[in-house]
Protein backbone atom coordinates (compact mmCIF):
# COMPACT_ATOMS: atom_id res chain seq x y z
CA UNK A 1 0.00 0.00 0.00
CA UNK A 2 0.60 3.61 -0.63
CA UNK A 3 0.16 6.45 1.29
CA UNK A 4 0.13 10.02 -0.83
CA UNK A 5 -0.42 13.32 0.95
CA UNK A 6 -2.22 16.12 -1.14
CA UNK A 7 -3.25 19.63 0.03
CA UNK A 8 -6.46 20.78 -1.77
CA UNK A 9 -5.75 24.12 -3.69
CA UNK A 10 -8.30 26.24 -4.98
CA UNK A 11 -8.06 24.69 -8.31
CA UNK A 12 -9.18 21.24 -6.89
CA UNK A 13 -12.64 22.82 -5.48
CA UNK A 14 -16.07 23.74 -7.74
CA UNK A 15 -18.57 26.57 -6.85
CA UNK A 16 -19.51 25.13 -3.92
CA UNK A 17 -15.95 25.06 -2.25
CA UNK A 18 -15.57 21.06 -2.44
CA UNK A 19 -13.25 19.35 -4.58
CA UNK A 20 -14.62 18.71 -8.23
CA UNK A 21 -16.11 15.34 -8.11
CA UNK A 22 -13.69 14.47 -11.26
CA UNK A 23 -10.73 15.49 -9.01
CA UNK A 24 -11.17 12.38 -7.28
CA UNK A 25 -10.02 10.49 -10.47
CA UNK A 26 -6.90 12.50 -11.01
CA UNK A 27 -5.90 11.43 -7.23
CA UNK A 28 -6.36 8.10 -8.21
CA UNK A 29 -3.83 8.63 -10.83
CA UNK A 30 -1.29 10.17 -8.50
CA UNK A 31 -1.74 7.49 -5.77
CA UNK A 32 -1.06 4.68 -8.40
CA UNK A 33 2.11 6.54 -9.89
CA UNK A 34 3.50 6.80 -6.67
CA UNK A 35 2.92 2.71 -5.27
CA UNK A 36 4.01 1.79 -8.65
CA UNK A 37 7.45 3.98 -8.12
CA UNK A 38 7.52 2.66 -4.23
CA UNK A 39 8.03 -1.16 -5.84
CA UNK A 40 10.60 0.06 -8.20
CA UNK A 41 9.21 1.03 -11.69
CA UNK A 42 7.87 3.94 -13.33
CA UNK A 43 5.24 4.45 -16.20
CA UNK A 44 8.27 6.48 -17.81
CA UNK A 45 10.41 2.85 -17.86
CA UNK A 46 6.90 1.01 -18.76
CA UNK A 47 6.52 3.30 -21.81
CA UNK A 48 10.56 2.98 -22.83
CA UNK A 49 9.38 -0.64 -23.67
CA UNK A 50 6.35 0.13 -25.48
CA UNK A 51 4.45 -0.73 -22.59
CA UNK A 52 0.98 1.17 -21.56
CA UNK A 53 -1.36 0.35 -18.26
CA UNK A 54 -4.43 2.54 -19.93
CA UNK A 55 -7.52 3.02 -17.83
CA UNK A 56 -10.74 0.84 -19.23
CA UNK A 57 -12.91 1.32 -16.18
CA UNK A 58 -12.97 4.08 -13.32
CA UNK A 59 -15.27 3.65 -10.41
CA UNK A 60 -15.68 6.22 -7.35
CA UNK A 61 -17.89 6.83 -4.58
CA UNK A 62 -18.09 9.51 -2.90
CA UNK A 63 -19.05 9.35 0.90
CA UNK A 64 -18.10 13.35 2.08
CA UNK A 65 -16.47 16.38 0.19
CA UNK A 66 -13.09 17.58 0.63
CA UNK A 67 -13.14 20.95 0.98
CA UNK A 68 -10.12 23.86 0.30
CA UNK A 69 -6.91 23.56 2.49
CA UNK A 70 -8.10 20.21 3.35
CA UNK A 71 -4.91 17.91 3.82
CA UNK A 72 -6.01 14.34 2.24
CA UNK A 73 -4.51 11.09 2.20
CA UNK A 74 -4.23 8.88 -0.66
CA UNK A 75 -3.85 5.09 -0.02
CA UNK A 76 -3.47 2.81 -2.92
CA UNK A 77 -3.62 -0.71 -3.24
CA UNK A 78 -3.50 -3.15 -5.78
CA UNK A 79 -6.14 -5.58 -5.06
CA UNK A 80 -6.15 -7.83 -8.48
CA UNK A 81 -3.65 -8.97 -10.65
CA UNK A 82 -4.34 -11.13 -13.84
CA UNK A 83 -1.68 -12.03 -16.70
CA UNK A 84 -2.37 -9.15 -18.68
CA UNK A 85 -4.22 -6.93 -16.53
CA UNK A 86 -4.09 -5.15 -12.81
CA UNK A 87 -7.24 -3.42 -10.56
CA UNK A 88 -5.87 -0.93 -8.00
CA UNK A 89 -8.10 -0.02 -4.95
CA UNK A 90 -8.32 3.92 -3.68
CA UNK A 91 -9.36 5.19 -0.21
CA UNK A 92 -9.54 9.02 -0.16
CA UNK A 93 -9.19 9.82 3.55
CA UNK A 94 -9.23 13.21 5.97
CA UNK A 95 -8.91 13.07 9.84
CA UNK A 96 -9.00 9.31 9.37
CA UNK A 97 -12.57 9.93 7.74
CA UNK A 98 -13.71 8.40 4.36
CA UNK A 99 -14.01 10.88 1.98
CA UNK A 100 -14.03 8.23 -1.48
CA UNK A 101 -13.54 5.14 -2.52
CA UNK A 102 -12.85 3.11 -5.95
CA UNK A 103 -11.08 1.16 -8.36
CA UNK A 104 -9.34 1.78 -11.76
CA UNK A 105 -8.50 -1.17 -14.10
CA UNK A 106 -6.01 -1.64 -16.67
CA UNK A 107 -5.03 -4.11 -19.28
CA UNK A 108 -1.36 -4.30 -20.44
CA UNK A 109 -1.10 -2.88 -23.74
CA UNK A 110 2.11 -2.70 -26.28
CA UNK A 111 2.26 0.61 -29.09
CA UNK A 112 -0.03 -1.40 -31.44
CA UNK A 113 -2.97 -0.83 -28.15
CA UNK A 114 -3.07 -4.35 -28.23
CA UNK A 115 -3.26 -6.65 -25.06
CA UNK A 116 -0.32 -8.36 -24.01
CA UNK A 117 1.16 -10.29 -21.01
CA UNK A 118 3.12 -8.91 -18.16
CA UNK A 119 5.96 -10.17 -18.16
CA UNK A 120 6.98 -12.35 -15.72
CA UNK A 121 9.55 -10.14 -13.83
CA UNK A 122 6.95 -7.22 -13.24
CA UNK A 123 4.20 -9.81 -12.67
CA UNK A 124 6.23 -11.75 -9.80
CA UNK A 125 7.19 -8.20 -8.52
CA UNK A 126 3.14 -6.91 -8.39
CA UNK A 127 2.07 -10.18 -6.85
CA UNK A 128 3.89 -9.65 -3.77
CA UNK A 129 2.26 -6.50 -3.08
CA UNK A 130 -1.56 -7.72 -4.18
CA UNK A 131 -3.80 -7.15 -1.36
CA UNK A 132 -7.14 -8.70 -1.56
CA UNK A 133 -10.14 -7.08 -0.31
Amino acid sequence: MNKLDIRISYRDTDQMGMVYYANYLVFFERGRTELLRDLGFTYREMEEKGLYFPVINAQCNYHMPAKYDDLITVETRISELRNASIVFYYEIKAQNKLLASGTTKHPLVNKSFKPTRIPQDLKELLEKHVEHL
